[in-house]
């Protein structure tokens, strides 16, 4: 089959996209609102973008009703935000923070989750996340329905079990995010293996003398 996406409504866009490009790592963003509370909305569409600098990038879209998401409204206001990365023991919560309370609700505390105050910027991160990434805004990039704000790492928390002994890699066996394939299909890194490149000699023929 083939699909024009010019011509393509934009749900079936969405459906084709989230569809075929997964897993897509989960980032939990807390920011902090107008009134000081936590806010924390799960979100799909993020990635890295670059180490140098270090820059993280997520695409947010507003509510069905146009209005922007309190994520967006704070991330505006502050320029930072914090990205909280998503295990197993977190699944359950990260879907309570996604189920649109008031702006007045601190989503960490109604997810029973512990809220800590970031090192580096105005927010607080969930201390059961294996991972997190503080942020500062580098640049907003608006479209009709969804703005990508591109986020310099500022400052990152790990917890010590997820490196390895020297503290330099990640440990597979303790540090396994999950991910969103499509609708409420998810899928976790517990599965993991090795992939080695065979030499390039192997696939260049040798010059005739």
């Amino acid at each position: 089959m083939e699909f024009d996406f010019t011509e393509l409504e934009p749900q079936s866009r969405y459906r084709l996209l989230t569809n075929f490009i997964g897993p897509r790592p989960i980032a939990l963003v807390t920011t902090r609102s107008a009134a000081g509370h936590n806010n924390a909305a799960p979100m799909s569409f993020f990635n890295v973008f670059s180490h140098d600098p270090p820059l993280v990038v997520l695409g947010i879209q507003p509510q069905s009703s146009g209005e922007e998401k309190d994520t967006m409204v704070n991330i505006r206001r502050t320029g930072e935000f914090a990205i909280n990365m998503v295990d197993m023991t977190l699944s359950q919560q990260m879907l309570v923070c996604g189920l649109g309370f008031d702006n007045e609700v601190d989503e960490l505390s109604m997810a029973g989750l512990t809220a800590k105050s970031c090192a580096k910027i105005d927010a607080s991160y969930a201390a059961q996340s294996p991972c997190v990434f503080e942020c500062r805004v580098e640049r907003l990039i608006d479209y009709p329905r969804r703005t990508l704000v591109i986020g310099e790492v500022v400052h990152m928390h790990v917890h010590r079990e997820c490196l390895d002994a020297e503290g330099r890699y990640v440990d597979h066996e303790r540090y396994q995010p999950i991910a969103r394939l499509h609708a409420d299909n998810y899928i976790t890194s517990d599965r993991q293996f090795e992939l080695s490149a065979p030499p390039i000699a192997d696939f260049i023929k040798p010059q005739d003398k």
